[in-house]
């Protein structure tokens, strides 16, 4: 009955272990999306004259990539 318990308490801690693993692993995903995020956005400023100014643009391959990754490994590739 003792080997039973000890089983089941072993069963037990690792179901938590890994439960909290994957929660673990989600939300680090997700913070690691919300922090690739500036680089998929070309952000332009608007200079005093009222032109247009490129702002921060980064490299294409760069966007590229990022784009890339996004589609393979975001919230859209969970859906489908």
């Amino acid at each position: 009955m003792i080997a039973i318990a000890h089983f089941l308490g072993l069963v037990l801690t690792t179901l938590f272990a890994a439960t909290a693993a994957v929660v673990l692993d989600w939300i680090f995903l997700g913070a690691m999306f919300q922090l690739m995020r500036p680089a998929t956005a070309r952000a332009t400023r608007t200079s005093p004259a009222g032109t247009q100014a490129k702002g921060y643009a980064f490299g294409s391959e760069l966007v590229q990539g990022t784009r890339t990754l996004a589609r393979q490994f975001g919230a859209a590739a969970v859906r489908r």
